[in-house]
C-alpha cells in the first residue's frame, strides 16, 4: 500500500498538464485528491476519469491569487475530510516572450499575481491548516528551469519563478521543525498547453527548444508528476528547502 493511501491532497491548476497528470498519480496511489483551478470544464473532466479509474477526487473553482477564496478551500476541506496531508501548488500561467521594454505593468502585474502572488497565499493557507493539526505535510510548488536560469524575452515570469525558488527555501527553513516540507518541481519542456500555446507559432521554435536539451525530448506531465508525488510521499521524508529540476539535462550544460 502507499503511504499516499487516504492521504488528503491539494492539486491547484489541477485541470489540464502536470497538474492533471500529477492528480491522476496521486489518485492512483491511493490520495483524495482536491482540484482547485478556473478552468471549469476541465476540472470537471479530471475529476470524472479520477472517478471512472477507481479513485477519489473533487473539483473547486478557485483563485489562487485571492487569499479569502483558497482559505476558505482549506478550510472546508479540513472540515470534510478530517485535515490536509499534502499540496501541489501549480496553477500558473506564462507571460508575454518580449524584451522588457515591450513588456507592458499590466502583463506584469498578471503574471506575477498568478504564478508568484498565488504560491505565496497557497502555501500560507497550507502552511496554517498544518500548524493547527500538528502532523506535519508535504507541499510541493511549481517553479521551473526559468527559476533557476535567466531566459531572455521572459522577465515576468523569470521573476516569479525565481520567486517561488526563493520562497520556498525560506518556508521550509520556517516549518522544519514542524515536520512541514516544502520543496519545488523546475521543469524545463514539458508536453503541456502552455508549451504548445508558447511555440505553436513557429515548428522551428520547438525544434530549436527540444535541441537544446540533452536527452533530445520534451517530458511527458506524467514524469514531473511522478517526482511531485515522490516529494509529496515519505520517500522524501529527508527532502526540504529543493528546488529539483526535471528538465532532460538542460540546465547541466
Amino acid at each position: 500500500m502507499s503511504d499516499l493511501d487516504k492521504k488528503i491532497v491539494l492539486v491547484t491548476g489541477g485541470s489540464t498538464g502536470i497538474g492533471r497528470a500529477t492528480a491522476h498519480i496521486l489518485a492512483r496511489e491511493g490520495a483524495v485528491v482536491i482540484i482547485a483551478d478556473l478552468q471549469d470544464a476541465e476540472g470537471a473532466k479530471t475529476v470524472d476519469d479520477i472517478r471512472a479509474a477507481g479513485g477519489t477526487a473533487e473539483y473547486h473553482h478557485v483563485d489562487v491569487a485571492e487569499y479569502d477564496q483558497v482559505t476558505a478551500l482549506v478550510a472546508d476541506v479540513a472540515a470534510r475530510h478530517g485535515g490536509l496531508d499534502g499540496a501541489f501548488n501549480n496553477a500558473g500561467i506564462e507571460g508575454p516572450t518580449a524584451k522588457i521594454q515591450a513588456v507592458s505593468l499590466d502583463d506584469w502585474q498578471r503574471v506575477i499575481r498568478v504564478n508568484l502572488t498565488g504560491v505565496f497565499v497557497c502555501l500560507k493557507a497550507e502552511i496554517e491548516q498544518m500548524v493547527k493539526q500538528s502532523r506535519g505535510g508535504s507541499i510541493v510548488s511549481t517553479a521551473s528551469v526559468a527559476g533557476l536560469i535567466g531566459l531572455p524575452g521572459a522577465a515576468s515570469y523569470n521573476a516569479a519563478k525565481h520567486g517561488v525558488v526563493g520562497l520556498t527555501k525560506t518556508v521550509a527553513l520556517e516549518y522544519a521543525s514542524r515536520n512541514i516540507r516544502v520543496n519545488a518541481v523546475c521543469p524545463g519542456f514539458i508536453e503541456t498547453p502552455m508549451l504548445n500555446r508558447v511555440t505553436d507559432a513557429s515548428a522551428k521554435i520547438r525544434e530549436q527548444l527540444i535541441g537544446q536539451v540533452p536527452l533530445k525530448r520534451v517530458a511527458q506531465p506524467s514524469e514531473i508528476g511522478e517526482m511531485v508525488c515522490f516529494l509529496l510521499s515519505e520517500k522524501s521524508s529527508y527532502v526540504t528547502g529543493q528546488a529539483l529540476a526535471v528538465d532532460g539535462g538542460w540546465i547541466a550544460q
